[in-house]
């Protein structure tokens, strides 16, 4: 059924709020404006849709799973922790690329039925069903990983690479022979099968700290997903909407594999993260010698500091600590001390991750600075602050050729005239890679939870 020259334009206003809602998403100052913009197209396509469904009967189908997934989509908002994002990302990531998946494969079944399984169209499907599938169980796997549901750091085995070569060469096979050939259900059955473990093996080896480029390289598998399902549909803004979300998704993914100076390729297949360098071999000539400090004799050294740069990690979301960081930032700019954030690339478990946490904080977006922002306020910084941070402030990066973060981009902490480190322990970052930085003269070490720590450092700032 062609559209109504209505319906058209309606798709031609949704297609247009995307892109704009797109747009404004590039700045903190704008991000919000644009999910606004971008929810009203998508109301406005599901209001055309539904108009389109009217007067098909199938009414009794269709108003349950919309209540269900409003109801489920309404709660989460309002449950799910900002610390948890990663996750409920990854999770609702997979939801779509599943969702166009199973959409493709009822149209194949009901062409094969119907005698209509041309190639002109099964073509479309057999790539929704096998971007769907593998997006779905992927985001699945990075989900469990984040959620600690099972290991985070990279699962490798032998010849995995070639398991999963020959894995995808079978999958192209099976749908080269669907398209052209037999359009067997039970050969679809074992075709889709195959795609959800290839979505699997895809994701199990990378670890924990290459999980933001996957995200977002998950995130452009969806959208191409449904973009190829709206071939199928012949649904035009299904089409632009998959398109934009897969080229958005794609940008970031390579973006993000820059920020960290490593190819896409070194990210899927190199096992970032599997093994741990000791604590000597990545000291150096620092001997290995820390500074352990407590919060009495950090508070004069921030209350009476010129500039103070916080630096924001894994490790502050992890243990929810965005308000007190921001509360502790405040006490300082009473004293007169200028603050700022510095924001990595690849800081966190997705993209913008930290940048979306302070924002929950109410920090002003104007204090947040990108890396080669703030590199350069470094030298001239009093105090620098890492809470939780490690790999993305790690100068082994700079000095040492053989470590396997070398050559990424990093923010460059250590040329503050004192630095000081919130952390667990000693253990090393989801790289694996343990930091020089910890060993430094100009390095003080506070120990303990974030969280506890910085509502500590409150409390001494106060009496200064």
């Amino acid at each position: 059924m062609q559209p109504s020259a209505l319906t058209t334009l309606g798709y031609m206003v949704t297609a247009i709020a995307f892109m704009f809602g797109i747009q404004l998403l590039r700045s903190p100052a704008t991000a919000r404006q644009g999910n606004r913009i971008a929810a009203v197209g998508m109301l406005l396509v599901l209001g055309i849709t539904a108009a389109l469904v009217h007067n098909t009967g199938n009414w009794p189908l269709i108003i349950p799973p919309i209540v269900i997934g409003t109801v489920i989509g309404a709660v989460s908002s309002r449950l799910v922790r900002m610390t948890a994002m990663p996750q409920m990302v990854a999770l609702f990531n997979g939801m779509g690329g599943g969702s166009a998946a199973l959409i493709a494969a009822q149209d194949f079944r009901t062409a094969v039925a119907n005698g209509t399984a041309h190639p002109d169209i099964t073509w479309a499907i057999m790539v929704s069903c096998i971007i769907g599938s593998l997006s779905f169980a992927g985001s699945l796997v990075a989900f469990a990983k984040l959620q600690e549901l099972m290991p985070g750091r990279p699962l490798k085995y032998r010849l995995q690479s070639a398991v999963n070569g020959l894995l995808l060469i079978v999958i192209l096979a099976l749908s080269v022979y669907l398209i052209v050939g037999d359009q067997n259900l039970t050969l679809f059955a074992v075709f889709i099968v195959l795609s959800l473990l290839l979505g699997v093996l895809f994701v199990v080896p990378i670890g924990g700290a290459d999980m933001p480029v996957i995200i977002s390289l998950l995130n452009s598998f969806t959208g191409l997903a449904a973009a190829s399902t709206g071939f199928v549909l012949s649904n035009d803004v299904l089409i632009v909407s998959g398109a934009l979300v897969g080229a958005s998704g794609t940008i970031l993914t390579l973006a993000m594999s820059k920020a960290m100076n490593r190819s896409l390729f070194n990210v899927l297949f190199s096992g970032f993260g599997s093994t741990v360098e000791s604590a000597g071999s990545a000291a150096g000539g620092e001997g290995g010698t820390i500074h352990p400090t407590t919060v009495e004799d950090l508070a004069p050294l921030l209350a009476f500091a010129q500039l103070v740069i916080f630096v924001p990690g894994y490790g502050m979301a992890v243990a929810r600590a965005q308000h007190e960081v921001k509360e502790l930032a405040d006490e300082l700019e009473k004293r007169g001390v200028t603050v700022e954030y510095a924001i990595h690339p690849v800081a966190g478990r997705m993209p913008g991750h930290m940048n979306v946490l302070l924002a929950e904080a109410n920090v002003p977006y104007t204090q947040l600075k990108e890396m080669d922002a703030v590199n350069g306020d470094f030298p001239r910084t009093d105090v620098a602050v890492v809470i939780g941070a490690n790999d993305v402030v790690n100068p082994a990066a700079r000095t040492q050729t053989n470590s396997p973060i070398y050559g990424m981009p990093i923010l460059n902490v250590d040329q503050a005239k004192t630095v000081v480190v919130l952390k667990r322990s000693m253990a090393p970052g989801f790289a694996g890679v343990d930091n020089p930085l910890f060993y430094k003269p100009n390095t003080l070490m506070l120990f303990g939870d974030a969280r506890t720590s910085v509502a500590a450092l409150i409390a001494e700032v106060k009496k200064q």
